[in-house]
């Protein structure tokens, strides 16, 4: 139970924050954001505020935005021939309800001949107790649409829609969703580093008497500078680096008491399970400092951000679905690390925020990435792509995405409950 309550809580903040930026850069873009929800399927609550409707839904298993005008969310549910009751106020439509489990008190009911919710901003129809005579009102721009299920959303003319704002603002929108992701990874990295007794540094604490860093000349208190000339920031990057290279001799740049040393140090090899990892024989001098911890968190974001490129880098190289995961694992993931405490569950938050906005950068269509990658090229043709060429595109992602998404779950659930 503790696991499902850490993996609703952990999958739901992170992408709950990736729409967020997706929904303040929209709001400042002038585009209607009609809804914002956090989780998925039947609505179980609602509350409106300004042009948004919130709503908490069944499944947890992420959040979305409803921007005016998206195809892939916003599609009108009023069509002609149906049922439905209005409010007028002063010859004009301010709410149209769908809905038979709500009742609007004053309302007339019609059955829809024609309407236009975007260009026209008009309703027509035949009252319930006339069918001879066809009425016809205007529908205000800010009216509302109580759909089937009860949720209640303001309509969205076209003025404002996502393809209404200009070019730039919609490459914003794109990117705030990753962007929100990165700058939240980056907050939660800086909050463990203060909540812990101190952050590691690249100066050595402790060096194993007869270890390879020893036996090179390296001693308590130096700082580690380079590796093989590459620059040293963490000690997270350095041990990566270390670690990655067992058996192999390195060149290691430290500094003692202002000056600067070069030492060829030989990496021990241990085995790490069925892994072979490479080590030196040192720990890490931790410090409070205020400067320190908060650079800790840009530093681990950027790490985080290095080693999942990386790893999605020899993906595609070698293609592997045991290598992906995904609502499935994320579960069994968070379940495990929940046992751990509340700080660990934090910390594969923050991991799970930056993995969540790199692949969304992708340019996957359907991804925001992919959505990018269609700004640029109409940046680049200087005229807007049509909306069916766009409409293709997206389905076709869609259905790539949809086909991955299967393998990947049928896979983890082979893994985790049948295998």
């Amino acid at each position: 139970m503790i696991g499902v309550i850490a993996f609703i809580f952990v999958f739901g903040v992170v992408t709950g924050v990736h729409e967020f930026g997706h929904f303040y850069t929209a709001k400042k873009a002038g585009v209607r954001v009609r809804e914002f929800s956090i989780g998925m399927g039947w609505k179980l609550f609602q509350t409106s505020r300004g042009d948004t409707t919130y709503t908490i839904r069944l499944l947890p298993i992420g959040a979305y935005v409803r921007m005016a005008g998206n195809a892939e969310m916003d599609d009108h549910p009023v069509r002609p021939g149906m049922s439905a009751v209005v409010v007028v106020a002063d010859g004009v439509v301010q709410r149209i309800n769908l809905s038979d489990k709500v009742e609007l008190v004053g309302g007339q009911a019609i059955i829809i001949d024609s309407i236009d919710l975007v260009d026209d901003l008009h309703i027509a129809g035949y009252l319930a107790d006339d069918d001879t005579n066809l009425v016809r009102w205007p529908v205000d721009h800010d009216a509302h649409v109580i759909e089937e299920d009860g949720t209640e959303l303001i309509i969205a003319p076209r003025d404002t829609h996502f393809e209404s704002a200009k070019l730039w603002q919609r490459a914003l929108i794109n990117f705030a969703g990753p962007f929100m992701n990165f700058v939240f990874a980056v907050l939660l990295f800086i909050g463990l580093a203060f909540a812990i007794p101190g952050v590691t540094t690249t100066t050595l604490d402790t060096v194993q008497k007869n270890a390879p860093a020893y036996q090179a000349g390296l001693r308590s208190g130096d700082t580690i500078k380079k590796i093989d000339g590459t620059t040293v920031k963490t000690w997270q990057g350095m041990q990566d680096t270390i670690q990655a290279l067992p058996g192999k001799t390195v060149t290691v740049t430290y500094e003692r008491q202002g000056q600067t040393f070069k030492k060829q140090v030989h990496v021990k090899t241990v085995k790490s399970g069925a892994t072979k990892i490479g080590q030196i024989g040192v720990t890490s001098k931790l410090t409070k400092s205020i400067g320190t911890r908060v650079q800790y968190g840009f530093a681990t974001t950027g790490q985080a951000f290095t080693q999942l490129f990386r790893a999605i880098k020899a993906l595609i190289a070698a293609p592997s679905l045991n290598q992906l995961g995904g609502p499935v694992s994320i579960y069994k993931t968070t379940e495990t690390v929940s046992t751990f405490g509340f700080l660990a569950l934090l910390s594969f938050m923050a991991w799970l925020s930056v993995n969540l906005g790199l692949m969304n950068l992708f340019p996957i269509p359907v991804l925001d990435g992919g959505k990018l990658a269609l700004n640029a090229v109409e940046a680049i043709i200087r005229r807007p792509i049509s909306e069916k060429v766009q409409t293709g595109v997206t389905l076709i992602g869609v259905a790539l995405v949809l086909m991955l998404m299967v393998a990947v779950t049928w896979n983890d659930i082979m893994r985790y409950f049948i295998n």
